[in-house]
């Protein structure tokens, strides 16, 4: 199978993360997508994913799967010997969905806005809003201190164990650097937390 995506982006990352973590990474061949140049725009490639986004999974067969969160949950459905990262138990993947979405809408989503509308990488394809980037830049600080209070006591964000959560919201903190979000000195659970996942061998892919 293939993998298209753009090694530098926050949800191409969080797809390997998650296979690392399986240790599946030799299951697919990763092709790179230069967003910059706009190779996701073609009509090869949205013939593939017809949103136009990274990443897009091609099966053997020609059948594609698009959304980073659909991909990982191929790859844990498919291969559910190797550690599980969206929970075991009913209570478990519950869990493990409900910190998924507080991380994708109240996180993931308004750092992609702040980068989208105040760094002008896009400019050429959409109209950037530079207060709503900003007002994105607002709440993704605001989150960041409730993950703080949050881990408090905790060296995971749920299940007492590592999980997907772990890897978008570590992933996203990891990207929010090039609008200039980061952890605060005196978010230091946060930072120990961080530190952790850091050190973990799928960071590092």
């Amino acid at each position: 199978m293939k993998i298209f995506e753009t090694k530098t982006a926050p949800n191409p990352r969080r797809v390997r993360m998650f296979m690392s973590e399986k240790g599946l990474l030799d299951k697919a061949e990763f092709v790179e997508i230069d967003l910059q140049k706009g190779e996701n725009l073609t009509p090869e490639y949205a013939a593939r994913n017809p949103m136009k986004k990274v990443p897009v999974m091609e099966l053997d067969d020609g059948t594609c799967i698009a959304e980073t969160m659909a991909i990982c949950r191929y790859f844990e459905e498919s291969y559910p010997d190797a550690p599980t990262l969206l929970g075991d138990t009913a209570l478990e993947k519950a869990q493990v969905e409900q910190w998924l979405r507080w991380i994708e809408f109240s996180f993931f989503l308004p750092t992609g806005m702040c980068f989208q509308h105040t760094s002008g990488y896009f400019k050429d394809r959409m109209n950037p809003i530079k207060e709503w980037g900003e007002e994105c830049r607002t709440s993704v600080e605001k989150f960041l201190h409730f993950l703080n209070k949050h881990l408090d006591g905790r060296e995971y964000i749920c299940c007492d164990r590592f999980t997907a959560a772990d890897i978008n919201a570590f992933t996203t903190v990891a990207f929010a650097r090039v609008v200039d979000i980061r952890v605060k000195p005196e978010q230091a659970n946060l930072q120990a937390w961080y530190d952790r996942i850091k050190q973990r061998p799928s960071a590092q892919v």
